[in-house]
């Protein structure tokens, strides 16, 4: 078998593995609007006085580096890291899910984040649209956002991202 064949092969056995959903069109719309939603129900019922700003960093990780650095500091889903090196310490903040815009241009940029995903045992949604990294930078007040890590810190928006997950929530707006 030929290198790239053998690279097909592998993409293929990761993407089959992965908890790895893919929205787009009307499905991606009502997906990305229920987010918007609950983002402003958790943000008007949290009585803190914390700026937007620095809410918004307690609720995501926004960017491919700061999702790439919670993966990183997240234990593997095998325990891998416990029992080569016994003084390690877990990582507090854990990643729900992540939203990755498929429209990332050049690709390798976001090439490792399903192979990581998949190693801590975090689902990846991957939005399919010419816009997407547009979109998600909406859902955070940013310009353009390629992937958004969703911290499981019990919120409303972790609510549904866990219902969206299981199938359990209609989409509909």
């Amino acid at each position: 078998m030929g290198k790239k064949a053998k690279s097909s092969a592998n993409a293929q056995v990761v993407r089959s593995k992965l908890h790895q959903d893919c929205y787009e069109g009307q499905r991606l719309d009502e997906l990305l609007q229920s987010i918007q939603r609950e983002i402003k129900r958790a943000r008007l019922l949290n009585a803190e006085s914390l700026p937007a700003k620095i809410w918004l960093k307690k609720q995501f990780a926004v960017g491919v580096n700061e999702v790439t650095r919670v993966l990183e500091r997240m234990t593997p889903s095998g325990d891998s890291a416990r029992i080569m090196n016994p003084n390690y310490k877990a990582c507090t903040v854990r990643l729900q899910a992540i939203l990755l815009a498929g429209d990332c241009n050049p690709r390798w940029l976001t090439n490792h984040l399903p192979t990581l995903a998949l190693s801590r045992n975090v689902p990846l949604l991957l939005m399919k649209d010419k816009e997407g990294s547009l979109r998600l930078g909406e859902l955070v007040n940013l310009k353009t956002a390629i992937a958004i890590g969703i911290k499981a810190n019990g919120s409303l928006i972790n609510q549904l991202i866990g219902e969206i997950l299981q199938g359990t929530v209609s989409l509909k707006v």
